[in-house]
């Protein structure tokens, strides 16, 4: 297999998309998982652009990685000022990175409009910072921006860019697709141009604005390109850099190239969900590879072929990035469904017994209502149990009251809930404040089972969604509350639907309950 090399910059130009700011901590984490990923390079960010930076590389080399470079990145010099006057440039060194990158002008119309210079000078600018670079630095990638675009304006100056980073010994020369907006089949042909002109190794830099920057890389990389450059789940500027989490299993997978060892891949969605938890963004279920539902089967006749042979909906083995087949159960569902989840979840059924069919009929019942069990496995595990027979009934609920006040203009409301719960013989009657009505009720459902069940105080609620169901009556339609909680070890997700949205969270906030009881149980 020939070796391609991952050049990551989710610590750069992912924390240039928008909702997305990590601390310094937060980079050095991350380069500790893109480290054990096996990824090559990581690029830590801008050094002379802001302080953040400056700090992450002066933390970054007290840390010990097992095999990545740490890369700066910058710019050319300006224009006027020699690369050992110029700031950009000093602040690079003194960064003492393992790798330098800096980008420079590639099309006419931004060296004319942006710099204010001449095409001319711009050839000098790249050279000269280079040439000065690769006397302090082993290593010295040169970024061709706009290089595309650049191209298709102007293919000689472009070229002559290209060669102006070839003259200054630059290590790997990368072809950048920074407005996002060129073509697979553009990127193959003047990709093809410039390997005739250009000998030096050549990179690939693509952004997502037309939805094609991990084909274009693909692509670039099938011409013979030997890095790759992209941001762990795509993150990255307006629509994103290319994503790393489709491209790493897609050239080992797809198209024989190492970059990775099989095992780091098998950690794949793991450090994708490890960076969206310190971005504190949700992850995409959808996204391909790592996604909850990458690999979720929902139709009744793709379950039941998958469980005979896989690859028949199946474009790979969901293992090999970490991942693993789903069953999702749902009107959707036939017999194959609940069998598969049943297993899943150690439960014996038989296609034959009648109660798979009375789960079946419950399932497209309850969704026909409002019910959807893909977010809620906890809520359809209990729900098995119960036709099982299988539920044991930890607690019952006698009735509880929640109060939601204003008692000024200027004031916030408050919210408190009373409860009364039966545990055995015992009555326990309670009440709690929240900082909303749902929040008042979890408070008060716990406070009154955990002198009962101490377990209980592991369980935090994670995530609160609440949607309105169509049913074109306003206000008085129904609602469904889908709850994700967990415990230091596991998370699970349960759901409500009533045309109250408080009773419609009790009954996601009991199934919660419940399913952390038997499990416990389960596991004593």
């Amino acid at each position: 297999m020939s070796l391609v090399k991952l050049y990551d910059t989710t610590l750069r130009d992912g924390t240039q998309a928008e909702d997305i700011s990590l601390l310094v901590e937060d980079k050095v984490r991350i380069a500790h998982k893109l480290d054990e990923l096996g990824v090559q390079y990581i690029e830590g960010g801008w050094p002379g652009s802001n302080p953040k930076d400056v700090a992450f590389f002066k933390d970054i080399k007290k840390e010990k990685l097992r095999q990545a470079k740490i890369a700066a990145f910058g710019s050319t010099r300006r224009a006027k000022v020699t690369p050992d006057k110029d700031n950009n440039i000093v602040t690079l060194i003194k960064a003492e990175a393992d790798a330098i990158t800096i980008f420079g002008k590639t099309w006419d119309f931004h060296v004319r409009e942006a710099l204010r210079i001449s095409l001319e000078e711009n050839l000098e600018l790249i050279y000269d910072s280079l040439e000065y670079l690769k006397k302090h630095t082993s290593e010295v990638f040169y970024d061709a921006e706009h290089f595309f675009d650049g191209y298709k304006a102007n293919p000689e100056y472009a070229i002559k860019t290209l060669k102006a980073a070839e003259e200054a010994k630059a290590d790997c020369i990368i072809l950048c697709d920074t407005n996002g907006g060129s073509m697979p089949f553009e990127v193959a042909e003047i990709i093809k141009a410039v390997k005739k002109q250009i000998k030096t190794p050549l990179g690939i830099h693509a952004h997502n604005d037309s939805e094609c920057a991990v084909a274009n890389s693909l692509h670039a990389v099938e011409l013979g390109i030997v890095q790759v450059q992209g941001t762990i789940n795509g993150f990255g500027e307006r629509c994103g850099n290319a994503n790393l989490c489709s491209i790493i299993p897609a050239l080992k997978v797809k198209m024989g190239k190492e970059c990775i060892s099989d095992e780091q891949m098998r950690h794949l969605r793991d450090v994708s969900r490890y960076v969206y938890e310190l971005a504190n963004i949700s992850p995409n279920k959808h996204q391909a590879y790592v996604g909850n539902s990458a690999f979720a089967h929902k139709g009744g006749v793709h379950v039941s072929a998958i469980q005979r042979h896989p690859e028949t909906y199946e474009h790979m083995r969901p293992e090999l990035v970490g991942n693993c087949t789903r069953v999702l159960v749902s009107d959707l569902s036939g017999r194959s469904n609940i069998l598969a989840k049943a297993e899943e979840f150690n439960i014996n059924l038989d296609s034959k017994d009648p109660v798979t069919l009375e789960i079946l009929d419950n399932i497209k019942e309850m969704e026909n209502r409002g019910y959807q069990f893909e977010g809620a496995e906890a809520s359809f595990e209990l729900l098995m149990k119960k036709a099982l027979g299988a539920h044991r009934k930890f607690f019952s609920v006698l009735g509880f009251r929640v109060i939601d006040e204003k008692r000024g203009e200027d004031q916030k409301p408050l919210a408190e809930a009373t409860i009364m719960v039966r545990v055995g013989g015992k009555v326990e009657h309670t009440a709690a404040e929240g900082n909303g009505p749902v929040n008042a009720l979890d408070n008060a459902i716990r406070k009154a089972l955990e002198k009962f069940y101490p377990k209980l105080k592991e369980v935090k609620l994670l995530d609160y969604k609440v949607r309105v169901l169509p049913a074109g009556q306003g206000t008085a339609s129904s609602t469904r509350v889908l709850i994700e909680s967990g415990d230091k070890h596991t998370r699970w997700g349960t759901v409500g639907v009533s045309d109250n949205i408080i009773d419609a969270s009790y009954q996601a906030l009991i199934d919660s309950i419940d399913y952390k009881l038997h499990k416990t149980e389960e596991q004593e």
